[in-house]
């Protein structure tokens, strides 16, 4: 297995993806790319429609998977707010893809059988070990696909994100093997000796102790360990620093364990949901999430140091990796409200994810949101950064 990535700045699309290729091609020493993926700013809108041919004749690859993106990520920078193309290529000896484009009128209902949730994918038995997602969040309700396949296929690792940088319905680009897509859904799937290992940055840290929802009603949350919502809430507000006062009162969220009997909760056991609002006549809180009573919660804020911190302590465990089918590349889904916007600098996560996983190709784009597991089951998220490793099961010499 061999990936490499490029970028280019040039203002002209071909140019740009001229540029891209030449990267490309020399990155892989004359191996025929699998797969490409590419993520393109809305700067080239009016000429989406050649990115197909143009990537055709470059590089010849099976499958080219790609969206447009608000800014873009490539070797090592994270271009915003200006014209850019990044791409990655792989070699992936023994590995089949499968690549599909949905609409929503077209996905089963969610008590379907899974083999329903099959037929969308392939028309054969298939157990990927992997399946990559992109969608229009104009055109597509990418919360129903997520919860179909992870019902069809329960130990699949999900990972993708939203389409951005159009304004409304048919601006933003669908990128799949020669069509280009202006809504729905598009999707690879990856069988045999590939690995996706999942990294999900959710840029929060935790205030407060462990709580347990004694009361709720759907999304909203009445009751923690018998108290009133609203009344706890104030109570650990007075128990905070300054700084962290401050971070709550615009960036407060819930925290719902995936695992309701562990004992030892850290980094990445939550999913971290917005709070959606407080009615302080009854002290209930509206959470971006379905509740369920004894469910464990705890009480999130995030800020540019914390989103740091979280970032670092979910890359430390993959510092100085080192087995015999070691990661190979990597695609990353930030959220546009991440970048430079939150860190007052350039190129953060990409950064920080080399001074921990050195020079592994690394691709991608700033999402209208966020796909990616936390615990056992697959989320859309927002605020994050998902990143997908890849690695050969079977280690395998490159020709």
């Amino acid at each position: 297995m061999k990936w490499t990535s490029a970028i280019s700045e040039k203002s002209a699309l071909n140019a740009a993806l001229e540029e891209c290729g030449e990267q490309i091609s020399e990155g892989l020493s004359g191996l025929t790319p699998d797969l490409v993926c590419l993520f393109v700013t809305p700067h080239y809108a009016t000429e989406y429609a050649k990115i197909s041919d143009t990537v055709s004749r470059l590089l010849n690859a099976k499958v080219v998977f790609g969206c447009s993106g608000g800014g873009v990520i490539g070797s090592g920078k994270e271009v915003e707010f200006r014209p850019a193309i990044s791409m990655s290529a792989a070699s992936l000896p023994g590995v089949d893809l499968l690549s599909f484009h949905l609409e929503e009128n077209g996905l089963p209902d969610l008590d379907a059988a899974p083999e329903a949730w099959h037929h969308l994918i392939s028309q054969a038995p298939l157990e990927p070990t992997s399946i990559l997602l992109l969608a229009d969040p104009f055109t597509f309700h990418a919360e129903p696909l997520i919860r179909g396949l992870d019902y069809a296929y329960p130990t699949t690792t999900k990972i993708g994100g939203l389409a951005s940088g159009g304004r409304r319905p048919g601006q933003n680009l669908l990128l799949l093997s020669g069509q280009e897509h202006y809504s729905g859904a598009i999707g690879v799937a990856l069988q045999g000796n590939v690995a996706v290992e999942p990294i999900v940055a959710q840029g929060c840290r935790p205030i407060g102790p462990v709580l347990c929802i004694t009361s709720c009603d759907q999304n909203l949350l009445i009751q923690l360990d018998g108290q009133p919502a609203l009344e706890l809430l104030q109570t650990l507000y007075q128990t905070l620093t300054e700084e962290d006062r401050y971070s709550a009162t615009h960036s407060l969220f819930l925290g719902i364990a995936m695992d309701t009997f562990s004992e030892n909760l850290g980094p990445g056991d939550f999913l971290v949901r917005n709070l959606l609002g407080i009615d302080p006549r009854t002290g209930v809180i509206g959470v971006g999430e379905t509740l369920q009573e004894g469910q464990l919660v705890r009480f999130h804020i995030r800020d540019r140091e914390t989103s740091r911190q979280d970032l670092v302590a979910l890359l430390e465990p993959y510092q100085g990796y080192d087995r015999e089918n070691p990661h190979s590349g990597c695609l990353m889904f930030s959220c546009l409200g991440r970048g430079e916007g939150l860190y007052g600098v350039p190129n953060h996560d990409s950064e920080v994810f080399a001074n921990h996983l050195g020079n592994i190709p690394l691709t991608g784009f700033f999402c209208n949101g966020e796909i990616g597991p936390v615990g056992t089951e697959t989320f859309l998220h927002g605020y994050t950064s998902a990143f997908g490793l890849f690695r050969p099961l079977i280690n395998q010499a490159t020709p």
